[in-house]
């Protein structure tokens, strides 16, 4: 088994489990000291495996952004949640968050009192190419992703939205209705974002 924080999307269940086929477990809700969550990935939404297009007409965006986590060695850290998924269910979650690298995170996890953290936690973060620290121009935000986080971490239990909007750099760019025009994502992965 491993366990993963989530920080995003994959804080849904609903969403995981689309992913994974299977029935995932939230571990618990934790913090991760050391990092802050930003919205710092950067997806080339014409070459991609899934293009969106504004949902009132018009051409493709240019690019979408989404949270990524990036070290911050003061920072209190962003809320999430661990999953405990298996080995090849994490390889299954390597397909999807394909933008991102795992990165070990092991010691930097709060995950409360009573909560036995074994074994090693990945977080995934950035890779170089997709890790926009600044947006690149004609960058937006989905709203559908925007909905989709919130609501996972309403979902997470009391307190827990209003801490992810208070762990979360503000969003640099326009958040935006968009339609998927094309799609060749792998089976699982999000397609509404």
């Amino acid at each position: 088994m491993a366990l993963v924080f989530a920080y995003g999307s994959l804080v849904s269940r609903a969403s995981a489990q689309r992913t994974l086929g299977a029935r995932v477990e939230i571990a618990a809700p934790a913090r991760l000291r050391g990092w802050r969550r930003r919205w710092s990935t950067a997806r080339d939404n014409l070459v991609a495996e899934k293009t969106f297009a504004p949902a009132d007409g018009g051409e493709p965006f240019r690019y979408c952004l989404g949270l990524n986590l990036e070290a911050d060695p003061g920072a209190a850290g962003p809320n999430g949640a661990l999953l405990r998924v298996t080995e090849s269910q994490l390889a299954r979650l390597d397909l999807r968050e394909l933008r991102y690298r795992r990165a070990e995170v092991t010691g930097m996890v709060d995950a409360g009192a009573g909560v036995d953290v074994d074994g090693e936690v990945v977080a995934y973060v950035a890779k170089p190419g997709h890790h926009a620290p600044e947006p690149p121009p004609g960058s937006v935000i989905l709203a559908a992703y925007v909905r989709a986080v919130e609501s996972a971490f309403e979902g997470l239990g009391a307190g827990a939205l209003e801490l992810y909007r208070a762990t979360t750099d503000r969003r640099p760019v326009d958040v935006v209705e968009g339609v998927l025009v094309e799609e060749a994502a792998p089976p699982g992965n999000p397609t509404h974002w």
